[in-house]
């Protein structure tokens, strides 16, 4: 047993690269796991246990493999690429949070390393070469690193330091974050690679400034970026501020107008009643029901009711186009857009593109009419998005509009539906259902 013993301390206090190597992949598995939970909880992501077993083992795989078979930097540049593209895939995020996701723990990473590699040799009294190849040496420095990796998943779940990033930022703020990004990490690849090289020459303190100014350089860059996500959020509301009062204005002006005529409609009533003109009334109830409607769907065009800053832009700004064309829109608004089962950016994609056709196809109707409904069907665990409009063209191929390049508009180059049926694809828990009738064409769209 002492032998044995004795046998195991010097493969572990000696150069052992065989050991070093063994012990490589499962290091791997801890760590694709701690830069997973990293990226999770600062961009606050929800994700099944079956995505975070596929992550850690496809990440784990290339890692191991790529460092076994490429030689640096390209093992760092082809790891890099693979987990933005697994990221971007398994998650189903946007190329930009894929990007931030996949930089974000090599970046703490490698800060952790350059604080702690320099003291840990210094007091060790070992050199570079050895912490790499001796396997007890390598195996402490990882454990230290990933007990303070630990130490800052706990600071991040206790002070709720969370980054949401907006999906429909500007192309400019994309470039500006994206080059802020790069630039960063290869800052931090060079200063890596400098201080491993020249460790065993570098003072502790000369290491612990690089440090300090890398820490800095970041945490100035995070407040720049969170300072631009709350200016992009401030103008949205702003936007939206602008737009409700508008819809206020308006209704203000229909309330009064209502008011002023309440009299008139009451004797109008009372006229009909008397001559008991009972098909006079009805027709002149029609008429005064579509005012009461008119009302009320200003009513709902409130953030308050529509908790979106973007889709309530988009939804004023679609109802005063068809209003402006004297086309009829009835709304029912009864979802909650926080707890939407799709990216709110891909949904006011299809919800414009859908509005968009409904608007001119009821244009060209004799009878203008939009139905606009937004509800949850508990019955079915669905969430329903339903546009009907009033249209002229019966012989429609509710097939062929989906198709690259196919309109039946002048001048249109039959992206729209086409582009909505990939955003449809790409949501595996999404369905869209076209339908007509001899009144209504009809798309309804399903989120499970």
């Amino acid at each position: 047993m002492e032998v044995l013993l004795n046998n195991v301390w010097m493969a572990l206090t000696t150069p052992n690269q065989d050991l070093v190597n063994a012990s490589g992949f499962p290091l791997m598995l801890i760590e694709s796991y701690l830069s997973l939970l990293l990226f999770c909880n600062i961009l606050d992501l929800k994700i099944s246990t079956k995505q975070k077993i596929l992550y850690v083992i496809l990440t784990s795989c290339e890692g191991f493999l790529s460092l076994k078979f490429l030689l640096p930097p390209y093992n760092t540049f082809a790891n890099f690429i693979f987990i933005t593209l697994v990221v971007y895939k398994l998650f189903n995020l946007g190329w930009l949070k894929s990007f931030f996701a996949t930089i974000l723990p090599p970046i703490i990473f490698g800060l952790l390393g350059l604080l702690i590699s320099s003291p840990y040799i210094a007091i060790l009294h070992i050199t570079a070469e050895d912490l790499v190849s001796i396997p007890i040496y390598k195996m402490t420095y990882n454990i230290i690193m990933y007990v303070l990796v630990f130490l800052i998943l706990l600071i991040i779940k206790i002070c709720n330091l969370n980054i949401n990033f907006l999906e429909d930022i500007n192309t400019k703020n994309k470039g500006i974050i994206f080059a802020n990004l790069v630039l960063g990490f290869l800052t931090l690849i060079i200063q890596s690679f400098i201080t491993f090289f020249y460790i065993d020459i570098l003072p502790v303190i000369i290491t612990f400034l690089s440090f300090i100014t890398l820490l800095l350089y970041f945490c100035i860059s995070l407040y720049s970026l969170t300072s631009l996500m709350k200016l992009t959020q401030t103008t949205k509301k702003l936007q939206s501020a602008e737009e409700y009062n508008n819809t206020l204005r308006v209704l203000h002006d229909n309330v009064r107008a209502f008011k002023h005529d309440f009299d008139n409609i009451v004797t109008t009533i009372g006229g009909y009643i008397r001559t008991n003109d009972m098909k006079g009334l009805e027709n002149y109830y029609i008429q005064l029901e579509d005012d009461c409607q008119r009302v009320n769907n200003l009513y709902i065009l409130n953030p308050e009711v529509v908790n979106n800053d973007g889709i309530y832009n988009l939804l004023t700004k679609k109802y005063n186009e068809a209003d402006s064309k004297n086309i009829k829109v009835n709304i029912s608004f009864l979802l909650d857009l926080d707890k939407l089962n799709m990216k709110i950016y891909e949904f006011a994609r299809i919800l414009g593109i859908l509005l968009d056709n409904a608007i001119e196809a009821s244009d060209e109707c004799e009878e203008k009419v939009i139905n606009l409904t937004f509800r949850n069907d508990l019955k079915n665990n669905r969430q329903l998005l339903i546009v009907e409009n009033t249209y002229s063209d019966k012989n429609i191929d509710t097939e062929k509009i989906f198709e690259k390049g196919v309109s039946g508009k002048e001048n249109h180059t039959g992206l729209g539906l086409w582009e909505v049926r990939k955003i449809v694809k790409k949501n595996k828990n999404a369905n869209l259902f076209t339908s007509k009738s001899n009144k209504f064409f009809s798309q309804q769209l399903e989120l499970y």
